[in-house]
């Protein structure tokens, strides 16, 4: 196999996601051979840096030994088995061990094999949850403006984004959205706190009107990531969970992309000091190895579902739900945090790539520069459209892989960096950042 070979067969044969493939006519796609740490490579060996964790799953490098051995150990004892009447031991053990680390608040796991689908199965349960409870006049939910949640029809339910959302509007039953606490809203001497306390007044607003008719609230924890990667002061969070309170609402906090340690802590929605009534995990919870997903809810929301009769159960499914070798992957993922300190040694690592970033802020077309725990961003001042695929281009070029959200630039490395890395993430960006013009 070649570059050449591979770059043809795949143009004739696979559907690429979340692509233009018209695109690839004159933007090559970029052929991967192997991965090992942070870099990628391809057939002629040329490497990538890759500083977005290959779309947010890789935490600790590409190869981790121990995350490796782990899927070898179970591919050697059990691959799968249904989880509908049969259970087994890696799955037991990771709902133990996600429970322990909510303190017992989010006591029962639910799995599937994606971001869109937890977020399907967390608005099914509310719904379901307040039709057991005798009130299924409750079915509606409330979003963040630019929130994303996934793009199944289910999940575009609470997704605005039009450009995902729009194609399929006639199929999609679409929820209600409230002001974003974005803090790059703040107006001329306006705190982050405040842009969230003027958002959570919206919030409460809304609810005073509709509540009655709504089973749930989904935010994504301290960062919208699709929408420019937009973060807001998680005193946002601390109203809200008083609001759903209040309002007899739920809340569901989608941590796909910004849980498992990537804001600083493991969940994001901990530095708010709340909980949340259904919590979504994915992405990183297996160590960008294998697809997972995780719905964690409170007891009162699986007591609500115990019963007898079998109309009142959840009955959802995924062929692959709670998958062994998954499983075993997100447990060695567990390990690794707690073996090698992993939230104390990353807020060392936030610190230096604030400093290393900080020469970038004085760049005349930089605005907003940003941090949350791993999560950097900037936005470029720019009114061409095709910016984001000219940066990937030139970034691709110098070694780079950075993939912009529309004008704006983000890091959001696997945890494995030495200072020498991130001196060599900045650099780099720096001076592409200075040779795209805006």
């Amino acid at each position: 196999m070649n570059n050449a070979d591979l770059l043809a067969r795949s143009r004739a044969a696979v559907w690429h996601p979340c692509t233009q493939m018209k695109v690839h006519e004159t933007l090559p796609l970029v052929p991967i051979a192997r991965a090992q740490g942070l870099w990628l490579y391809d057939f002629d060996g040329r490497r990538y840096f890759d500083a977005i964790s290959s779309w947010w799953v890789n935490l600790f490098g590409h190869g981790e030994p121990r995350i490796n051995a782990a899927i070898a150990s179970q591919l050697a004892q059990l691959e799968h088995v249904m989880l509908a009447g049969f259970t087994h031991a890696p799955v037991v053990e990771l709902s133990e061990r996600l429970s322990a680390l909510c303190g017992g608040a989010l006591g029962h796991c639910f799995y599937a094999s994606d971001g869109a689908s937890a977020t399907e199965i967390a608005l099914k349960m509310s719904v379901h949850y307040w039709k057991n409870r005798g009130r299924p006049e409750k079915t509606g939910f409330a979003s963040l403006a630019g929130s994303y949640h996934g793009e199944t029809v289910g999940a575009l339910a609470v997704t605005d984004i039009p450009l995902f959302r729009d194609a399929y509007a006639p199929l999609v039953r679409a929820g209600a959205t409230v002001p974003s606490p974005d803090a790059r809203g703040a107006e001329a001497g306006e705190s982050a706190r405040s842009v969230a306390e003027r958002a959570a007044a919206a919030l409460e607003r809304w609810l005073q009107q509709h509540h009655a008719q709504t089973a749930a609230f989904i935010v994504e924890p301290l960062v919208q990531c699709a929408n420019g990667m937009a973060m807001h002061d998680p005193h946002y969070l601390r109203l809200a969970r008083a609001l759903c309170d209040q309002y007899e609402i739920h809340l569901i906090a989608d941590e796909i992309a910004v849980g498992c340690g990537r804001t600083g802590t493991f969940f994001a929605h901990e530095q708010a000091g709340i909980r949340p009534d259904l919590l979504c995990l994915s992405k990183g919870i297996s160590g960008g190895y294998l697809p997972l997903s995780i719905v964690m809810c409170t007891g009162t929301i699986y007591a609500a579902f115990y019963d007898d009769a079998t109309a009142r159960g959840f009955l959802h499914s995924h062929s692959y739900t709670g998958n062994a070798l998954a499983c075993r992957a997100a447990l060695a993922t567990l390990d690794i945090f707690e073996q090698d300190v992993v939230l104390d040694a990353n807020r060392q690592r936030a610190a230096r790539l604030a400093e290393l970033a900080a020469p970038i802020t004085a760049l005349p077309q930089v605005r907003n520069l940003r941090q949350c725990g791993m999560m950097l961003a900037f936005d470029v001042a720019s009114t061409d459209p095709l910016y984001a695929r000219r940066f990937f281009a030139a970034a691709l070029e110098r070694e780079l892989l950075l993939r912009p959200l529309g004008n704006t630039v983000y890091w959001m490395p696997p945890y494995v960096m030495d200072d020498a890395d991130m001196e060599w993430l900045a650099q780099r960006t720096l001076n592409l950042v200075q040779a795209v013009a805006p």
